[in-house]
């Protein structure tokens, strides 16, 4: 329980670091949910490229979406709620990547591939995801 309550992060001051954005969004975003189980629902989607895929945060404690660094196509860019260049830059500062409860994080996939992504606090929990893109 300890744990859970030092992950209880939130506030404008990590919304900004995690480059988060409001909760509307791009209208013909996909979106993803963030919930109260440590999952990603859905934890499988498949969209075209050129497609922005939304995670918003239903839950009551903050989670990061961060790629696995050798599951991103080459062609792509890496991508981590804070805005990181690498996988280990992200899991080197949690807090940083944070989307706070009721806020959300955007990527536009440009290329078609297979990216699989976590969540840095809670992927010893199951919390990971797999977005296909055609």
């Amino acid at each position: 329980m300890r744990r859970r309550g030092v992950l209880r992060l939130g506030g404008a001051g990590l919304v900004a670091l995690a480059g988060c954005s409001s909760v509307g969004g791009s209208a013909d975003a996909k979106r993803v949910s963030m919930a109260g189980d440590f999952t990603y629902d859905p934890e499988r989607l498949g969209v075209d490229a050129g497609t922005t895929v939304r995670w918003v945060n239903h839950d009551d404690v903050g989670h990061t979406v961060t790629a696995y660094g050798g599951k991103v196509p080459a062609d792509d860019a890496y991508f981590a709620s804070g805005g990181f260049e690498s996988e280990r830059a992200a899991r080197n500062d949690i807090t940083g990547g944070v989307v706070a409860p009721d806020d959300a994080y955007e990527h536009t996939f440009a290329t078609a591939g297979t990216y699989d992504y976590f969540c840095v606090p809670h992927e010893g929990s199951g919390m990971t995801g797999r977005v296909v893109v055609r």
